[in-house]
C-alpha cells in the first residue's frame, strides 16, 4: 500500500531508573505506548517498531554493521542483531526525577497518507449520501456524496443499499465491498481520518476493477510476482539453515 512506509530513526528515548535492571524492555514500552497514534514527528502513525540499543562507545562498529544491512548481507546482519550492544554511557536529566537518555537504532513502520494517494478500504456503512470505509482495519474513511462518482446511483435495499453502476451492473459498491479510492484529505488531529474520493480514475470495487481496469490488474500481478520472488527466497534460505544445521 502506498501509504505504509519503513523508515530508520535515530532516537532518544527517557527511561526511569526504576527501569534501569532491563533497559530494553523499558524502551520497547515507550515505542509501545506510540502505537496506533499520529506522530508529527514521524508525520504519521506507528503501526510496529524495532529497536536496537546503540553502543556510544562503539560507533564505528554501528556504522558498519548499517552498511552490512544496506549491502542486505542477511547472514551477517542476523548475527549481530542477536548481540545485546553494551550501553556505557547515559544522559542523566536534572530535575526531580533523573530519567536518564538512551541512544536507540529504530525501524519504524508508518501509516503516512497524504492527498492524491490511492488506497484500499473495506465498506462498512453506505447511504444515499455517503460511503463510510475502514484501512487496515483501524482507520476511518469516508466518501461523501460529492466525491462519488456519477456514474454510480444508489440503490435502496433490504439489507442496506448498494451502489450501481449505470454502464456496469457488475460493478457496484456495498457493505464489505473492498474498494479503491483516492485520498482527498487527511485530518491528523482525529488519528489519520481520511476523507476520500471515488471520481478520479482507477477507483471503485477492487473487484471490478482487476478485471476492467488494466492498470489495477498489472499492479496486482507485479505484486503477486514480487510476493512469490520473496516466499521463495524465504524458503531458500530455511533450507540453506536447515542443511548447515544438519
Amino acid at each position: 500500500m502506498e501509504a505504509l512506509r519503513e523508515v530508520e530513526a535515530e532516537l532518544t528515548v527517557y527511561v526511569h531508573p526504576s527501569n534501569a535492571a532491563d533497559v530494553p524492555r523499558a524502551v520497547s514500552r515507550q515505542l509501545s505506548g506510540l502505537l496506533f497514534s499520529y506522530e508529527e514527528r514521524f508525520d504519521g502513525v506507528l503501526l510496529a517498531h524495532e529497536a536496537q540499543l546503540v553502543d556510544e562507545d562503539n560507533k564505528e562498529n554501528a556504522t558498519k554493521e548499517k552498511d552490512k544491512k544496506e549491502a542486505k548481507i542477511e547472514e551477517e546482519t542476523e548475527a549481530k542483531s542477536k548481540k545485546k550492544p553494551k550501553i556505557l554511557k547515559a544522559k542523566i536529566l536534572n530535575g526531580l526525577v533523573p530519567f536518564f537518555g538512551v541512544r536507540v537504532h529504530a525501524n519504524l513502520l508508518l501509516f503516512s497518507p497524504q492527498p492524491g494517494m490511492l488506497l484500499e478500504g473495506k465498506v462498512e456503512m453506505l447511504g444515499k449520501e455517503s460511503i463510510h470505509a475502514v484501512v487496515l482495519g483501524v482507520f476511518s474513511v469516508a466518501i461523501m456524496s460529492d466525491d462519488i462518482h456519477e456514474k454510480f446511483r444508489f440503490k435502496r435495499k433490504s439489507h442496506g443499499g448498494r451502489f450501481l453502476s449505470r454502464s456496469d451492473r457488475e460493478h457496484f459498491i456495498k457493505r464489505g465491498t473492498m474498494i479503491r479510492f483516492s485520498v482527498k484529505s487527511v485530518d491528523t488531529e482525529m488519528n489519520c481520518h481520511i476523507t476520500g474520493s471515488l471520481i478520479p480514475p482507477h477507483t471503485g470495487s477492487m473487484r471490478w476493477l482487476s478485471v476492467h481496469d488494466a492498470e489495477y490488474a498489472s499492479e496486482i500481478s507485479s505484486r503477486w510476482i514480487q510476493a512469490s520472488k520473496e516466499s521463495r527466497m524465504n524458503k531458500n534460505t530455511e533450507y540453506s539453515r536447515m542443511k548447515i544445521a544438519w
